[in-house]
């Protein structure tokens, strides 16, 4: 009897989705054909980034004489993008602002950023690879878009499927790469049209990446505390004290610039004038745990042991290397930070010092993009889902706390943190 009554209505809906409906399917085969080629692409260049980030990084840890080279790396740098007459490169913001206003995206960013991030970390330059692979991805997203002509919204799609792919492909977390492209170009609002040509692309690139062995990072606890008041006091006050390190960190990256602008006009000076910068003061410190991507000290603080000033240091030299043109990503950089002034608040106040890294890594990242459910899914990505509650509270408080700072200048706060009120304004 039950059957009988919903197959009328269940056959008039089929006839109605059928009549409007076709489009919806046709959408989706469509995209699903265009992201599948996406991740395809950026997952194998992506892939092949990650080998030859390895290759530069292995050979300036075995041979660190090799960092002599980063003041003639910065002007071989400012060489390329003269060469191929893109001196006003903007970077990860041009991504950004080709989302948000149509701007076109030159293909040929995709080899300068991938020679010039190459040049950065070879040269032991303080930098990370996430801007790289943004750039990579929105650069050849853009450029598969204009390629099977699609109109100017649906370029915008291809852009976030690339740079889904391409953040997938090098740090090995397919939701949170899925995810972050539309979470981050526009605070306050997400652009679900590009949810699944994203995912696809994610786990393409993801799944050819590890084909090729290009493995990321995972890090797991033995045990993690109970989720009680005085833990989740004592999480709250690490997550207000990165939502401040993420401000100043944002703060100096962006003053450091504008200095070396005032400072030095001639752009082949001010790379120069940058790498002997970076030089000086590794000697000063005396050693390279703050050189490259610093992979290897993030490990080391999510397993408990940190120097005391090392997200300190990080901040400065990340900020000599990029203001000074060094080409790279602020991301990881901003992982070292909180995951070593995490680990530093846990050994000083004697709170499990791993789980505070991994919360101050998560902190610091979602208040420097402004980016709260990407934040918690690379979380569970890299920590496991055991220390939810603690990613969670974190992440919340830091999000708001952090105000309207972010790495990008050319991401926009539509809606404002606070007041459930349309600002539609950019990050300072």
């Amino acid at each position: 009897m039950i059957l009988k009554e919903l197959l009328p209505e269940f056959t008039k809906w089929l006839r109605e989705e059928c009549k409007a409906g076709g489009s919806h399917i046709g959408t989706f085969l469509k995209w699903l054909l265009f992201s599948v080629v996406s991740g395809i692409v950026v997952g194998l260049v992506g892939t092949l980034f990650f080998y030859c980030m390895k290759f530069v990084t292995d050979l300036r840890i075995a041979h660190p004489a090799v960092m002599l080279t980063l003041p003639f790396g910065g002007l071989c740098i400012v060489g390329m993008y003269h060469l191929l007459h893109d001196e006003k490169d903007s970077g990860t913001n041009l991504v950004l602002s080709a989302i948000h206003s149509g701007e076109e995206i030159p293909l040929r960013m995709a080899p300068l950023i991938f020679l010039s991030t190459l040049i950065t970390h070879i040269g032991g330059g303080s930098a990370g690879r996430e801007g790289a692979a943004l750039q990579l991805g929105g650069s050849i997203g853009n450029s598969l878009g204009r390629l099977f002509r699609f109109d100017e919204k649906d370029q915008h799609i291809m852009i976030m499927c690339g740079m889904s792919a391409a953040f997938s492909a090098l740090f090995g977390t397919p939701m949170a790469a899925a995810i972050f492209p539309m979470e981050i170009v526009s605070v306050g609002i997400m652009h679900y049209a590009a949810l699944v040509p994203c995912v696809i692309s994610s786990f393409i690139a993801h799944g050819i990446a590890e084909y090729f062995g290009a493995t990321a990072h995972t890090f797991f606890f033995d045990r993690i505390p109970a989720f009680n008041v005085p833990h989740a006091v004592i999480i709250s006050l690490l997550a207000m004290l990165c939502a401040f390190i993420s401000v100043v960190f944002c703060m100096m990256l962006h003053n450091f610039e504008r200095l070396y602008r005032y400072v030095f006009k001639n752009p082949y000076l001010r790379a120069f004038a940058g790498g002997c910068f970076v030089l000086l003061v590794t000697a000063c410190i005396g050693n390279y745990n703050y050189n490259g991507t610093g992979m290897d000290i993030i490990a080391s603080s999510i397993h408990g042991s940190t120097d005391t000033w090392a997200f300190f240091f990080k901040m400065v030299l990340t900020a000599f290397t990029l203001g000074a043109g060094f080409k790279g990503g602020e991301i990881v950089p901003s992982f070292f930070v909180g995951a070593t002034f995490g680990c530093l608040f846990g050994n000083l106040t004697g709170f499990a010092p791993s789980l505070c890294a991994a919360v101050g890594m998560s902190a610091v990242f979602c208040g420097v993009t402004n980016a709260p459910i990407s934040s918690l899914l690379i979380s569970f990505e890299l920590f496991g889902y055991d220390g939810m509650p603690y990613y969670l509270l974190a992440i919340a408080l830091s999000y708001m706390l952090s105000g309207y700072y972010g790495l990008y200048r050319s991401q926009k706060i539509v809606y404002s943190k606070f007041k459930t009120s349309y600002i539609n304004r950019k990050t300072h």
